[in-house]
């Protein structure tokens, strides 16, 4: 199974941001090493459950600022799919948006946020985990602590994660990962083709994250990676990553932007297409 949301967004240290082009080096299961989350390191080690870490995606999202999310809404059925993959898939998106939301300051969202959350985290037996951390949601939004807030949609999904591993249910950990990527995709992209510039189109060209998620989508089991819309999101993967790699002195373009946007678009789409 090979470990699993191109992202865009290259980590906030000081040294990186002023070398954005820098190679990333790969941590183990194949996942870039500023998407792992340092606690999972720490407590849980890298194990065939480690995905990308989805508070680390959005490091340096207000460089991409301001986000579009009025045109951007997430819209989800009131009614909660059946489905285990969909579930997960499905609570990746949440806890992205969780993080747009915060970043978009609009905490008034916060908590219809937390409700959601909760009820997903039940179906996917990590309620009482996913609880503690709704309730701190709403705390931290009542004090407008923004980072109470991230720290919390951080800890939702590592949470979610080391139960997943009591359950041995690799695919969901990195479904979920999928999800919050894609989400944090779609809105970027938005982001960066409204207002072009080189320096924010830079930050969406990560054409080992896009790698890293293709070949994840085809390690799922088989019930999960042969249903038509994974081949699909499989292919469009596969295409983002040769769209992202810039030859040496190339800058990245508004036509090459609009492009992506599209092709991300149509994986949230695909990402969110529920198994009938």
């Amino acid at each position: 199974m090979l470990g699993i949301c191109t992202l865009l967004i290259l980590p906030a240290r000081a040294e990186e941001a002023k070398a954005p082009d820098a190679p990333v080096v790969e941590a183990a299961n194949g996942i870039p090493a500023d998407l792992l989350d340092p606690h999972v390191r720490e407590e849980l080690a890298v194990n065939e459950f480690t995905a990308p870490s989805i508070a680390k995606l959005f490091d340096t999202l207000q460089f991409l600022m301001p986000l579009p999310l009025l045109e951007n809404e997430l819209v989800l059925p009131d009614r909660m799919p059946l489905d285990r993959a969909d579930l997960a898939m499905e609570l990746g998106f949440l806890i992205a948006e969780g993080f747009l939301v915060v970043q978009a300051e609009q905490l008034d969202k916060v908590e219809e946020l937390a409700t959601k959350l909760t009820r997903y985290g039940k179906a996917l037996g990590a309620g009482d985990r996913v609880n503690r951390h709704a309730a701190g949601l709403l705390d931290s939004a009542k004090k407008k602590d923004v980072a109470g807030l991230k720290k919390e949609l951080a800890a939702t999904q590592r949470d979610v994660e080391a139960e997943l591993v009591t359950l041995r249910d690799a695919d969901l950990a990195h479904l979920i990962s999928l999800g919050g990527w894609i989400r944090a995709l779609a809105v970027s992209t938005v982001a960066v083709d409204k207002q072009f510039t080189v320096e924010r189109a830079r930050k969406v060209m990560r054409e080992d994250i896009a790698d890293y998620y293709t070949e994840s989508v085809a390690g799922l089991e088989p019930a999960i990676a042969e249903r038509p819309s994974y081949l699909k999101m499989r292919d469009l993967l596969a295409g983002l990553r040769t769209e992202m790699v810039l030859k040496e002195g190339q800058d990245p373009d508004a036509a090459m932007m609009k492009e992506i946007r599209g092709k991300a678009a149509e994986l949230a789409a695909l990402a969110l297409e529920r198994k009938k």
